[in-house]
C-alpha cells in the first residue's frame, strides 16, 4: 500500500489551522523584510519570523496529514498534536513580538521580561517536543503504510526528533556577549557573516545547519518514498534505506562540523573525507538494490 492522502477533512484540525497562520504569518515577515530596514545581529529583524513560519508551515502539514493516517485515533493521539500546536504558537509569539520590537528573542537574558520570555519560549520548545514524540510513537506503532512508505514514515519521525534535539546544543555555548545565554554560532559571537536566506555562518559553526536538516527528515525521506513508487517494493526499500542513511550520516557530520567552529561553506579535509564515506556507504545500499532489482 503506498501513501495516500486521505480527504483533508480528517486532518488533524488545528494543526491545519496552525499550518493556514504560519502561511499569513511568512507573508507578514516577507513583506517586513522589504519595508523594515532594521537589522539585529547583522540579519533583518523580519528574518527570523520569516524561517520559522516557514519551518512551522512544514511541520504543521506534515503532522496534520500523518495523525490522519492512524485507523483509528485515540483521544491521546488528537490532544499530542493539539499541545504541539499550543507550544509552538507560544514560540512563535514570541519570536514574532521581538522582532516587532526590534529586539532578540532567543538566548536574550538583558532584562527581566527578556528573560522570562526566553525561559517560556524554552519550556515550550520542549513541550513541542515530548509531544511531537508522542505523536510520532503514536503513528510508528501502526502499520499506517507498508514497506518503503512505512520506512520511510519512521525514519522520517526518528531523525526528525533527532534534528530538533540538536538544537538544545545551542543552550551551552557560550555567547562571549554580556545578557545573553547560548548561541547557534560555534567559534565566533552571532551575527557575522552569514549566508542568504538562512543567515547560517559563512565563517563559524553554525548549529543551525543541522538542527534544519534533521527536522526536515520527515519531509524528505516521504517524498523519497513517493518518488520511487513505480519501482519494484525490494529496490524501494533499499533506496529508502540509503536516503536515511545519508540523511542521518550528513546531520550528524554538519553537527559535528559546527562544534569544532568551522562553516558549512569552508569544510576541512577531515569534514570532507568522513561526509564522502557516510555517502559512499548511502551508495553502497543504494548500488546493491539496483543490481538486485537488475537480477530479478
Amino acid at each position: 500500500m503506498e501513501i495516500s492522502a486521505v480527504g483533508w477533512k480528517t486532518w488533524h484540525r488545528p494543526l491545519l489551522a496552525f499550518t493556514a497562520v504560519m502561511a499569513v504569518l511568512a507573508v507578514v515577515a516577507a513583506v517586513g523584510l522589504v519595508v523594515d530596514d532594521r537589522v539585529l545581529l547583522g540579519a533583518p529583524v523580519w528574518l527570523k519570523p520569516l524561517k520559522f513560519a516557514v519551518s512551522f508551515l512544514a511541520y504543521g502539514l506534515t503532522w496534520a496529514w500523518l495523525l490522519s493516517l492512524h485507523p483509528s485515533p485515540p483521544r491521546s493521539l488528537r490532544l499530542a498534536g493539539t499541545v504541539a500546536v499550543g507550544a509552538s504558537v507560544v514560540e512563535m509569539v514570541i519570536i514574532t513580538a521581538a522582532a516587532a520590537r526590534g529586539v532578540g528573542s532567543h538566548f536574550n537574558m538583558s532584562t527581566p521580561l527578556a528573560s522570562a520570555l526566553f525561559v517560556v519560549m524554552g519550556l515550550s520548545v520542549v513541550v513541542l517536543w515530548v509531544g511531537t514524540l508522542l505523536m510520532a510513537v503514536a503513528v510508528g506503532a501502526r502499520r499506517v503504510a507498508s514497506g518503503a512508505d512505512l520506512l520511510a514514515l519512521r525514519l522520517g519521525m526518528a531523525l526528525s526528533l533527532v534534528g530538533m534535539l540538536v538544537g538544545a546544543l545551542m543552550l551551552v555555548q557560550p555567547s562571549g556577549v554580556v545578557g545573553v545565554a547560548g548561541a547557534h554560532t560555534v567559534g565566533l559571537v552571532d551575527g557575522g557573516p552569514g549566508m542568504l536566506l538562512t543567515g547560517w555562518s559563512t565563517v563559524a559553526g553554525d548549529l543551525r545547519v543541522g538542527h534544519f536538516v534533521g527536522m526536515h527528515a520527515l519531509q524528505v525521506l516521504p517524498l523519497v518514498a513517493f518518488l520511487t513508487r513505480r519501482k519494484a517494493e525490494s529496490l524501494r526499500v533499499r533506496l529508502v534505506s540509503a536516503a536515511g542513511v545519508a540523511h542521518l550520516g550528513v546531520t550528524l557530520v554538519v553537527t559535528w562540523q559546527a562544534l569544532r567552529g568551522q562553516s558549512v561553506v569552508a569544510p576541512d579535509l577531515l569534514t570532507v573525507g568522513v561526509l564522502v564515506a557516510v555517502l559512499a556507504a548511502a551508495g553502497v545500499v543504494g548500488a546493491r538494490s539496483s543490481r538486485e532489482a537488475v537480477a530479478a
